[in-house]
């Protein structure tokens, strides 16, 4: 794997209210209770219904709290009819603990949500950290209901001056507000961090789309301004095509180019070369498999990648031979972007190791939990030993998660 770079990683997510995710941790303490963070590509394998969409929704519904607002995002969701637990009552709240870079303090993240008269607000909102090895840690930004403090500067103290900020609104993020002065720029670093993620919902048939002409940097979550990406990188980014077209090749026998032809009424259409022939076909003839492996490789090699990458089901219209191939794209990645990805798919998980993979499965009471696959009893001596993960999933040695039943495993494997 290349050298880490130094991006912002979220090292732990803790999720209450928020539909199936009444009381939800991606959050892995050792024996002394100290933090395993997540690693920087994480996996979340589960069978149907187990909650994979709704710890994917969770980035989702963050991502737009800051691009298009609270309400809009609420809105989306149907309200709180739809986004709180069943059963439950109070504030739907995540926490995300995370590093600016490997060696800077961990910071954590609060956001809690609730609502008044059918309309949502942020009830409460903080940043925190510890500033040295020992201590407690402390808030440097802290606000309730639209009103709170914040300590600026580049490395807040705990006894520095706090100012008073009040919202114009209670619907209104203070990071996503406060986020946007220089000085604040830890504060700055967070609101650039979520806005700058990247949640894929491609399909094939969006790939097929054939836009207007004209350069475009990052695909968007659909896939169906691929033609645009791989103008914008034949124009400004030559060796980054050539790398993608390689790497595709590899993965599709036959495959010989690919490239955006632009149309007289000023449209581009996706063309893609089998070596056998001479012309080209468009896009629309092309396989599923092809077009989504392409898409997935221009996220993964984006000149300027994103900060934190979100891949929901990569399996669907692809290949069950293609999986292992994507799962490497994605550990190969993991050193300039951090990688969320759901699954079901065996294959794509024989490419992982246990630290990366999370299991997720309901309880008997109907809600979400999840166990990283490491901690798992025998997991990790098999995978030494040469097992895939993948396959002893399908076998039943893990002790969460089998599809067949509707909480833990069968634990038949192991004799526990």
């Amino acid at each position: 794997m290349n050298q880490i770079q130094e991006i912002p990683r979220i090292e732990s997510l803790s999720v209450k209210n928020y539909r199936a995710l009444r009381d939800f941790e991606l959050r892995d303490l050792n024996k002394h209770r100290h933090l395993n963070p997540l690693s920087p590509l994480t996996v979340l394998l589960g069978p149907n219904g187990s909650g994979k969409s709704t710890v994917f929704d969770v980035f989702a519904f963050l991502s737009e709290c800051f691009t298009e607002g609270l309400r809009h995002a609420w809105e989306r969701r149907s309200r709180f009819r739809e986004l709180r637990s069943r059963g439950s009552s109070g504030p739907i709240e995540f926490t995300i603990r995370y590093r600016e870079r490997a060696n800077s303090p961990r910071i954590t993240y609060r956001l809690a949500i609730d609502e008044i008269d059918g309309r949502p607000f942020v009830a409460r909102e903080s940043l925190a950290w510890r500033r040295k090895n020992s201590g407690h840690p402390f808030k440097f930004l802290d606000f309730n209901s639209g009103r709170g403090q914040v300590i600026s500067g580049e490395e807040p103290e705990e006894m520095e001056w706090r100012i008073d900020e009040a919202l114009s609104s209670p619907e209104l993020l203070a990071v996503n507000t406060l986020g946007q002065f220089e000085r604040h720029p830890r504060v700055s670093a967070l609101r650039s961090f979520i806005t700058g993620w990247y949640l894929s919902y491609i399909s094939a048939d969006s790939t097929r789309a054939i836009p207007e002409t004209g350069p475009r940097e990052r695909l968007s979550r659909t896939g169906d301004n691929l033609p645009n990406v791989i103008q914008f990188l034949r124009e400004q980014h030559p060796d980054r095509l050539e790398e993608i077209r390689c790497r595709l090749s590899g993965r599709v026998p036959r495959l010989e180019d690919i490239d955006a032809e632009e149309t007289i009424d000023g449209r581009l259409v996706l063309q893609v070369k089998d070596a056998p022939f001479e012309r080209p076909v468009l896009a629309r003839y092309a396989s599923d498999g092809t077009l989504k492996m392409l898409a997935y490789l221009a996220v993964l090699h984006d000149p300027d990648p994103p900060r934190l990458i979100g891949i929901e089901e990569p399996e669907n219209q692809l290949h069950p031979r293609l999986l292992l191939g994507l799962a490497e794209e994605c550990n190969d990645a993991s050193s300039r972007s951090q990688l969320m990805v759901t699954t079901h798919s065996p294959d794509f998980v024989d490419g992982l190791e246990p630290d990366e993979l999370w299991v997720l499965y309901r309880e008997k009471d109907g809600f979400t939990r999840a166990r990283r696959a490491s901690n798992m009893p025998g997991i990790k001596s098999f995978v030494e030993e040469g097992a895939k993960l993948g396959n002893l999933w399908m076998e039943g040695y893990f002790d969460a998660g089998d599809p067949l039943t509707n909480e833990g495993g069968l634990q038949l494997k192991l004799g526990i």
